[in-house]
Parts: structure tokens; sequence; C-alpha cells
């Protein structure tokens, strides 16, 4: 049976709900009061925790689309600068933390670099999401490792390689490995879930899902395969603008999202055949044979 991890006040793992991840990343476009919508409604649809990015756009752009041009709701601008734009700093995050804490919902973010991570430390997040875009910078993965916190890996545009060298350098202590497709959205022909058994069945810990597909089945049917926490983008509106909004789901289909899982926890039941109570009245009208 694989270990369990504990975010927050919960433990994660077999024989536990699924942790729900109502991934807000930079769907707030830099705008604190839209953030802070987000995690109410967040809260309010039922998920366990919100989950925001965080980068030092100046480390993490790469030099070759820096001064590239794009048409943002700023105005025409460098790629940098918009990434300065939907970057959130200390005033920020510090609203966000005492906004989490009153609503009593967790909260973490990905690390995208070193600093990141040390500014990060100081709110004592659950854990670090590496993101599927650093699975390879192993410097960054030493770093976040040194916290000690919880480490929740993820492994879209990854090979299995790329993953093992990435799980020798993290450990399996305190660490979740998700899988994930990173297209966004993602065709359900190259969600490949089968993949939440192979991982499962090759490392001692933990495993989620990232979801990047359009509509709620495939993540559910996540949690039905095995994955211990499941995490889908979030947003207000779809027709916002961003390049996320599309795979991200809506406060309404988020709470539906709760749902199903938790119906379909229940009816997965324990492997154990049995004749339950509610069958006795329909066995006694029914069956004519017995076989004693």
């Amino acid at each position: 049976m694989a270990k369990m991890i504990k975010l927050g006040e919960r433990l994660v793992g077999n024989g536990q709900p699924a942790y729900v991840v109502a991934e807000i990343g930079i769907n707030h476009n830099g705008d604190l009061d839209i953030a802070k919508s987000m995690i109410k409604a967040a809260r309010e649809a039922g998920v366990d925790a919100v989950k925001f990015q965080k980068r030092t756009p100046e480390l993490c752009t790469p030099p070759e689309v820096r001064d590239q041009m794009r048409e943002t709701p700023w105005g025409y601008i460098t790629y940098l600068d918009y990434r300065y734009k939907v970057e959130f700093g200390r005033q920020e995050y510090d609203e966000i933390n005492r906004y989490c804490k009153e609503l009593g919902i967790d909260w973490f973010a990905s690390v995208w670099d070193e600093p990141s991570v040390d500014f990060l430390t100081a709110y004592d997040p659950i854990a670090f999401k590496v993101p599927s875009a650093s699975l390879t910078d192993h410097n960054l993965l030493r770093h976040i490792r040194k916290t000690g916190k919880p480490i929740i890996l993820s492994t879209g545009m990854s090979t299995m390689d790329q993953i093992r060298k990435a799980v020798e350098v993290l450990g399996l202590e305190n660490m979740m490995i998700c899988h994930t497709t990173s297209a966004y959205p993602c065709d359900p022909d190259e969600l490949n879930l089968r993949m939440l058994q192979t991982l499962a069945n090759q490392y001692d810990c933990p495993i989620g899902y990232s979801g990047h597909e359009v509509g709620l089945i495939p993540t559910v049917v996540a949690v039905a395969l095995g994955a211990c926490l499941v995490e889908r983008h979030f947003t207000l509106d779809r027709a916002l603008w961003g390049t996320d909004q599309a795979a991200s789901v809506e406060p309404g289909g988020f709470e539906r999202l709760v749902k199903y899982i938790r119906v379909t926890e229940l009816a997965l039941g324990d492997g154990v055949k049995r004749v339950y109570d509610s069958e006795l009245p329909v066995l006694k009208k029914l069956r004519r044979v017995t076989d004693d």
C-alpha cells in the first residue's frame, strides 16, 4: 500500500477521500479582487485547497520570448511585461494567506524558480508543487526538498526516465506524483489515465491527477483508478482573457465535480461480496430456489 502524506490537516493517500484542488494559477489576471472571488467560490464548491503559481519573471521567461509583443488587457506589451502584470507579490499573498485562513481553506502554489520557493516559505505552505515544466530542473528540486515540506511532482511533457531521475533527486518520502498531459485543453485520447496505475505500480507514494481536459468525467474516472488527489484549473468564467481559461472549470462545474467524486468513492466499496439488508426483501420476493 502506498504511503500517505499530510496536506494541512488532511491525510492523503490510499483509503482516504481524494484531495480536491482548484488551480487558480494565473486565471486571476493579476487582480486580487478576482483572486479572492475565486477563493470564495472554490470554498463554496467544496474543494480542499486552491493553488496559485509563483514565478520570478526575469528568471522564468526564456530570453528569446521576452521581447515578443502580444495583445493583452493592459495593451500591446512585451511578453516579459505581461508576466509581471499577472504576478502577485508580498502584499497580494499576505491578503491571500489571510483570506484563506478566514475561509478555512488550504492554499499552496507551483514554484518555478528558487527565489519563489524562498518567497513562499514565509507562509508555511501545506506543500510545494513542482510544475511539469520544471521536472528536469534538478537544482530547483533540491532547493524544494530542503524545505522539508510535502512535494507534489507534476509529470506532463516528461518521459519515464525523466520522472525516475526527478524522483531520485526528491526521494519518495513526503511526496506525491501527479500524472498529467500538458495540453490546454487536452484531447481525451491523450489523457492516458492508465498511467495512474503505471505510476502506482512503480512508486511507493500517493499518486494524483492534474487534468486539463474539457468536461468532468475523466477526472472522476481518475479517482476510480486510484488518484489520491485531483487538480483542475478553476475560473469564474471560461470566456475571460487568458490561455488557461478554456481548459478550466467554472464554479458550478467544480461543485458538480466534487459531488461526483464523493459519490464515486462511496460506490467503489471495498470489493468484498455481501448480501445487503436492502436486498433481503427482494431476495424473499424473487428467489425461488435456495442452495441449502
